[in-house]
């Protein structure tokens, strides 16, 4: 009974969806208060109706309701219930159905809580996002409805993929889905302004709340899904440039360019044309990385590549939405006003330079993803485009813009002096180029990756305390008062401040362990000890155990550092014998500085087994900086929540 209800309650949402476009249409062109009040409200009732329906289907999880095909496909009874739910979107349909259901909730949130935005504007950017709705509801229910019956129920089901069956993929989806689905409120800010013809800094600060809380989601969604394959998969890395890996992160690229500009917009009436290109490019990227998981033309354990034919639809979608929103841009982008005249040493510069490179980059990823499949359409030939090709054209790009990351910021509005930014960033530069020539000079071999990223990482950390030390006058005036200024500065300063000392701590990470990161592959048998850089490892046993639906092998590691044991160690073999796969589970030693990483392999018989052994210098670094950025996000949206409710923006003077 309660699946049905939540069968009725899609189609109910879909009808609603249709009603309000109608109701917002006609108000919008009639100018009729109580249609466009009313669409607004049906916004709500829509998200209500999707609602219903995802927790129907979660209800049918946790309770094994095997009738249904999708929980006989992912489900199990034995497994655990966090699982169970997660199971939910561990898949095609209720992905899909997670989909809706963040689309939806961005729509709630916006009529709501966004109260100083004019009813009619409001109304036509509800418009587009339920058109959106629109689109993938008709979808779910035609092409991939969740609510789908066996007519023959088994007596269990099929089981989750165990890659699935991990805790950081139960939440990674949906932070993941907050991230780049909630894109498509700035998506349909973007196509009203242009319809309205009111993209100007009032515009940017309606739309940079929305785009802050979803660049903050993709970043979190990104780095736990990073942290998830470096623990889970085994493997021992935290990125492979996966095709489905750079579906979110060319959208995390292009929306960090979207936050710079709209900052520019609301603060100096620029960029305002660039902005609106910018807002559709993300989201229309999320409806790629949409494209990629779902039309079977890629494999991966990320994707959904069961049937390529959905892969059509959502094509028609992607089609229709982006190239609808660029011919809107193409014929009414031209009426958008351009701003003040800036030199060329500002801060709007700096963020120019910035957006390039970040939008340069994301070219650069899109172009080493879909290469292969342009290739493999057109001539029929199979080629790989790697880590190399990625790791030698993008890098160049982050390393200029962690160098023009303290000099833009130390850069005035309007009219910059380049000379007095840079003798204030002389002691930053000092310093960082001292501990590159120290770690150049202590390493063994010339790796330079390492001094350099280490050199980029310090100047930009050092740099953005400078910034922030010279905003209170620390070293001018008194400490009491320095502090005092201090506690006075806007929230937004300090989000920035911690942003970019997150871009620090990763960059620290991403440096630390890719030129320093030791390997040790060998068979090892019960009682051996080998050494891995200065740590011994002895492995003294290898015991039977199991879980709630797998069985274990598990090997016991003894690791000793300066004649003291440091750890000992468990990494697990497991097989689940309902879905008849075999994962590993890799054993970690965390700390700050460094990870010992040991995965058990295969029995090679007579009481031995392949070993393989890292130790990863400053890999934590990698997720500690990722979620500094996310909480300056954070932090600068809190500054905004009061404006969500009562004062009108203000007009840059």
């Amino acid at each position: 009974m309660i699946t049905e209800i939540g069968h009725l309650s899609l189609i109910l949402a879909l009808l609603v969806s249709v009603l309000q476009i109608g109701v917002v249409g006609v108000g919008y062109a009639k100018n009729i208060f109580n249609w466009l009040y009313a669409g607004t409200l049906m916004a709500v009732v829509q998200f209500g109706f999707i609602g219903i329906s995802f927790l129907s289907i979660t209800w049918a999880f946790v309770n094994s309701d095997f009738s249904l095909t999708l929980v006989t496909n992912n489900s199990h009874t034995l497994k655990p219930l966090l699982y169970k739910i997660s199971g939910v979107w561990g898949n095609h349909e209720g992905s899909m159905l997670l989909w809706v259901l963040v689309l939806s909730f961005f729509g709630f949130l916006l009529a709501v809580l966004q109260r100083q935005i004019p009813l009619k504007f409001k109304a036509l950017v509800l418009f587009f996002q339920s058109a959106i709705t629109l689109a993938f509801l008709s979808f779910i229910l035609f092409t991939s409805n969740p609510f789908a019956r066996l007519e023959f129920p088994p007596f269990n089901g099929y089981d989750l993929n165990p890659l699935l069956q991990d805790p950081g993929l139960a939440f990674h989806p949906p932070l993941l889905y907050l991230g780049y689905v909630g894109l498509s409120i700035s998506f349909s800010f973007a196509l009203a302004g242009l319809a309205n013809g009111s993209i100007n800094s009032a515009w940017a600060s309606w739309v940079r709340p929305w785009t802050l809380l979803s660049w903050v989601c993709l970043t979190l969604g990104i780095a736990l899904g990073s942290w998830w394959a470096y623990y889970e998969l085994g493997w021992g890395g935290w990125w492979f440039w996966d095709p489905v890996e750079n579906a979110s992160f060319m959208p995390w690229l292009i929306t960090t360019a979207l936050l710079h500009s709209t900052l520019v917009l609301e603060k100096r009436e620029q960029l305002a044309k660039w902005t609106v290109l910018l807002s559709i490019l993300a989201f229309s990227l999320s409806l790629i990385g949409t494209f990629l998981v779902r039309s079977g033309i890629i494999t991966s354990v990320h994707s959904f590549a069961s049937d390529p034919t959905r892969g059509i639809y959502i094509l028609a979608i992607m089609f229709l939405f982006t190239g609808g929103a660029l011919v809107l841009y193409l014929l009414l982008g031209k009426k958008i006003r351009g701003g003040r005249v800036f030199s060329f040493w500002s801060r709007e510069s700096a963020l120019i330079s910035n957006n390039l490179l970040l939008v340069i980059s994301a070219m650069v990823v899109f172009i080493g993803t879909f290469w292969p499949l342009i290739i493999e359409t057109i001539q029929g030939d199979k080629i790989s485009v790697g880590p190399p090709y990625f790791n030698l054209t993008f890098t160049p790009f982050m390393i200029a813009l962690s160098l023009l990351l303290p000099i833009g910021v130390s850069l005035a509005w309007k009219r910059g002096n380049i000379a007095r930014a840079l003798k204030s960033l002389i002691a930053p530069a000092i310093l960082a180029l001292v501990l590159a020539i120290l770690i150049l000079s202590l390493q063994t071999g010339m790796r330079m990756l390492g001094p350099v990223g280490l050199m980029l990482a310090v100047w930009v950390i050092l740099g953005t305390l400078w910034e922030l030390a010279g905003k209170v006058g620390i070293g001018k005036h008194p400490l009491g008062k320095s502090l005092r200024w201090l506690k006075l500065l806007p929230r937004t300063e300090y989000g920035k401040s911690m942003a970019h000392l997150g871009f620090g701590f990763t960059i620290i990470g991403i440096a630390s362990i890719t030129s320093w990161e030791l390997e040790d592959i060998r068979v090892v048998r019960i009682g051996d000890v080998y050494q891995v850089g200065s740590y011994e490892f002895q492995l003294l046993d290898v015991k039977e155990t199991g879980g709630p639906n797998y069985f274990a092998q598990v090997g016991e590691f003894e690791v000793i550092h300066d004649n003291s044991q440091v750890a000992v160690m468990l990494p697990e073999k497991r097989v689940y014998p309902v879905a008849n796969s075999t994962t590993t589970e890799a054993a970690i030693d965390m700390g700050l500085l460094r990870d010992l990483y040991i995965v058990l392999g295969d029995f090679q018989g007579e009481d031995a087994w392949a070993v393989r052994t890292y130790i990863k210098p400053m890999v934590n670094w990698i997720w500690i900086g990722a979620f500094v950025m996310a909480l300056g996000g954070c932090i600068s949206l809190s500054s905004r929540l009061p404006v969500l409710q009562k004062r009108k923006p203000r007009k840059a003077s």
